[in-house]
């Protein structure tokens, strides 16, 4: 249910809110001129079958946050910015009309997205100088966060014209918000490489800022995005939040290793934010229990020069004792398979630990 059909219905009838509707419009919309303009009857919007006018704004470019689910959550400057321009530019039309056929929106709609920028850029540069007023929207959220736009914003500028903002949902803040993990400082990351070497090098680097992280991730990595976390951020409480603010919203709280262990029962559709809290004040140097999993891991995959050196830089601990460990590790795996596997292993990490000493 969104968030106007949660009203009675009273309440939208009534001459008291919609007053309030009209006080509200004129305090949040300093920045609009006068509607005087050739085709201003359609520009209006509608609120539970009630039709508001729209005057239209100033010209300039208007970045317009819309709902990042539930079309509720979108705000009234929104709405009368959205009626009131000359064109909406979007990242997918189709998407956006669910928006503006829900509130009546009748203004015109242009895509802007990252393979037609180039081009779509100057019409829009030439329509600003014609006196157009322009919203430029992403498919869900803020606009350029993660999203196409930086250029337009920085080439509109550039040229003089007014940039306003309508500052509405975040993905990012709402997920932030719930994930009960540290807001004090915070980190956006966006979406993490898909590769698996160019997202754990990511990760490894992400790993020395001290904030919590806040990430997207696609339905169809996050599971393999979540292990390498539990690898590298071992020890942190995280939150997966999928689906926020749609019907099926789901948040999962818990030390990021517990989530990693329970990957393979997520609900993989939809979309996620990973939220992932800073190292804990005692986290400074890894358990032996952590440096041990970081180990096997590493060693599974990678020599034992490769696994020491990232073991080292993650947990704080001198690399003569992880050397060491990383050698009994090696010796442990090796048991009784009789495939020579091991000592080779460690004879080669030897001989790859003296070559690095010497340089």
């Amino acid at each position: 249910m969104s968030a106007f059909a949660a009203f009675p219905a009273r309440v939208w009838r009534s001459r008291q809110y919609l007053s309030r509707i009209a006080i509200m419009r004129a305090k949040a919309n300093s920045n609009y001129g006068s509607d005087g303009e050739e085709g201003s009857a359609n520009r209006t919007f509608s609120i539970q079958g009630h039709v508001l006018s729209a005057p239209k704004p100033v010209p300039g470019l208007y970045l317009v946050a819309t709902p990042i689910g539930n079309l509720g959550d979108i705000t009234l400057r929104a709405l009368e910015t959205l009626a009131g321009v000359d064109i909406i530019a979007c990242e997918d039309t189709r998407i956006t009309r669910r928006l503006t056929e829900r509130y009546a929106i009748s203004a015109e709609l242009k895509p802007y997205h990252e393979h037609n920028a180039a081009l779509a850029r100057p019409k829009i540069l030439e329509r600003l100088a014609q006196g157009a007023s322009i919203a430029l929207v992403s498919d869900a959220g803020t606009p350029l966060i993660s999203d196409p736009g930086f250029k337009l914003v920085r080439e509109v500028s550039a040229a003089g014209h007014n940039v306003i903002a309508v500052p509405g949902a975040s993905s990012v803040l709402t997920a932030l918000s719930v994930a009960a993990l540290p807001t004090d400082r915070f980190y956006f990351e966006g979406f993490l490489p898909a590769k698996e070497g160019a997202r754990r090098t990511r990760l490894t680097e992400l790993a020395r800022i001290d904030a919590t992280l806040v990430m997207f991730e696609s339905g169809n990595r996050v599971q393999e995005s979540l292990a390498d976390l539990s690898e590298i951020m071992a020890g942190r409480d995280a939150a997966i939040c999928r689906e926020l603010t749609k019907l099926h919203e789901d948040i999962k709280r818990a030390p990021i290793s517990e989530l990693a262990r329970t990957a393979a029962t997520l609900e993989t559709r939809g979309e996620f934010v990973l939220v992932v809290g800073p190292p804990r004040d005692d986290a400074n140097v890894m358990t032996q229990h952590d440096l041990d999993d970081l180990l096997r891991a590493s060693l599974a995959r990678d020599s034992v020069k490769d696994s020491v050196a990232h073991a080292v830089e993650l947990s704080g601990r001198p690399r003569r004792e992880v050397y060491a460990r990383a050698l009994e590790l090696v010796k442990e795996t090796r048991g009784g398979e009789g495939k020579g596997g091991g000592p080779r292993a460690a004879r080669r990490g030897r001989n790859q630990h003296r070559g690095t000493a010497n340089h």
